[in-house]
């Protein structure tokens, strides 16, 4: 058995490694700028980040599997899911980086047996740390978090994303407007792993969206250990750990969390 608590030192460690790298290339102004799929972009930071943080872990556990959005994203083998896994995001909110916002963050997670364990979220630009341990609390740099206690959804503040697919974002529609007539606004911040922490730290109350497990793996344990809730529009499959399935994701404080699922599904 791993000690979780050096694995998350050493999360932390080139979380901030990473996210150094990342505001020094920005600060440069070196950063080269491409396209995936769907106008989906990706900076020459992102990828300076990712094999930054894959070499140190495949230097300190060469054993482990990689899940990384820009050099290893495929996630469809049950079999890794399930392994002694590493997913990471170099550069969550890479428009936002670009762009020169401050809402971008490097999110690197530990997994075993499908279940997270261990997770860092690095806001380099703001310099605020979401770390966690699964059972002994989540914190923003040395303060432990407590999730929000809104107790209604007409109240509270909601977050969520939009597909770079412009031919999947009408399916977004209907949800996102049944939500916006139920709760007392919303937000999209662009960086869905700083939006899920922020429900942690009592900035928001609530979060939906479909994710891929990078943009919310080590988020959504910050979020549990902060007492929220985590949960889906439909069914998790039977071979995927609901912890890394990001299809319909909500995230909520409890007492708003059922009526959140409740307004999505009706939509």
């Amino acid at each position: 058995m791993l000690d979780w608590k050096e694995i998350a030192q050493f999360a932390q460690e080139i979380a901030h490694e990473a996210g150094n790298l990342i505001r020094q290339e920005r600060k440069q102004q070196t950063i080269s700028l491409n396209y995936k799929t769907h106008q989906e972009l990706v900076t020459s930071a992102d990828l300076k980040s990712d094999q930054l943080i894959r070499s140190r872990i495949q230097q300190r556990f060469p054993e482990h599997q990689i899940l990384s959005e820009e050099l290893a994203p495929d996630y469809s083998s049950p079999e890794l899911l399930q392994s002694q896994l590493w997913i990471i995001d170099p550069i969550d909110g890479t428009v936002n980086y670009a762009r020169n916002h401050q809402m971008c963050a490097v999110s690197i997670a530990y997994a075993e047996a499908g279940q997270v364990r261990v997770g860092a979220v690095y806001c380099p630009f703001l310099e605020e740390l979401f770390h966690v341990i699964q059972g002994e609390g989540s914190y923003l740099n040395a303060k432990q978090l407590q999730i929000t206690m809104q107790t209604e959804l007409r109240s509270a503040l909601i977050g969520t994303g939009f597909p770079y697919n412009r031919e999947e974002r009408p399916k977004l529609i209907p949800k996102f407007q049944k939500m916006l007539e139920r709760c007392g606004d919303i937000r999209r911040i662009g960086a869905a792993s700083l939006d899920i922490c922020w429900i942690a730290a009592g900035r928001m109350d609530g979060f939906f969206e479909t994710l891929s497990p990078w943009d919310f793996a080590a988020a959504q344990l910050v979020v549990r250990e902060a007492g929220g809730k985590i949960g889906h529009i439909g069914e998790v499959p039977p071979n995927v750990p609901p912890e890394l399935y990001g299809l319909d994701l909500i995230v909520g404080a409890p007492a708003i969390f059922e009526e959140m699922q409740q307004v999505l599904r009706s939509a």
